[in-house]
């Protein structure tokens, strides 16, 4: 190879690797691992455990784990929020993270049961939220915002559904579902949640949250 050949390869690296650098520079995130957006998060109101009202204007800037859970459950629930611990304990001390679990069961699980349970279970309620509220706008936020069921589903009369589902939702500072959704029982997609969520930390809000302050019915 002669030594123009050797030159210009030498040349128009340097040149790419500059130019990607300059980029990465100027534009904030450019160059950074992008995940998918896979819905945008409606407004939402419920109640924690504490009788706090917790809207989407809490989570705001936030990256948060969204899951659906009932408190008397014998099954898939305990080994959900078992597992929900670990991802806890990563970010615990992240004032930009929270879990949000919010009840299937809002008949039976009151203020006062979230209350119990997190007490029971050891949960740090500073930023993990036990959430009860409307049955219809539960099941509407599992659905249409966190994907986490089917919405055909919400064909059926609310007060013959029972919503069980064994998925978590990872969602961005902009109110944006990424990525997938994380199957809560299996160990390795709890490790690449944990993975992801350090990843979705350290992105800048990239837009407002939500078009606007109406419910969705």
């Amino acid at each position: 190879m002669s030594r123009k050949a050797i030159f210009y390869i030498v040349f128009f690296t340097v040149l790419v690797v500059g130019f990607y650098f300059t980029l990465k520079w100027l534009i904030p995130g450019y160059g950074d691992v992008q995940y998918k957006v896979l819905n945008q998060v409606q407004p939402f109101s419920f109640t924690d455990q504490n009788g706090k009202e917790i809207t989407e204007r809490d989570v705001e800037g936030k990256v948060y784990v969204a899951e659906y859970f009932f408190t008397t459950c014998p099954g898939i629930c305990p080994i959900m929020n078992e597992n929900m611990k670990t991802i806890h304990a990563a970010y615990k001390d992240e004032k930009d993270f929270v879990i949000l679990s919010h009840t299937c069961d809002p008949e039976n699980d009151s203020v006062s049961r979230l209350k119990f349970y997190a007490d029971s279970i050891g949960a740090d309620t500073s930023n993990w939220w036990f959430l009860t509220g409307r049955k219809d706008s539960l099941y509407h936020a599992a659905r249409f915002s966190y994907l986490l069921d089917d919405p055909k589903n919400n064909t059926v009369s609310i007060e013959d559904q029972f919503l069980h589902t064994q998925f978590f939702a990872l969602v961005d500072k902009s109110g944006r579902v990424r990525k997938k959704i994380y199957d809560g029982l299996k160990k390795k997609e709890l490790e690449e949640l944990k993975k992801d969520i350090a990843i979705l930390l350290k992105e800048p809000i990239v837009q407002k949250r939500f078009a606007n302050d109406l419910f969705n019915k």
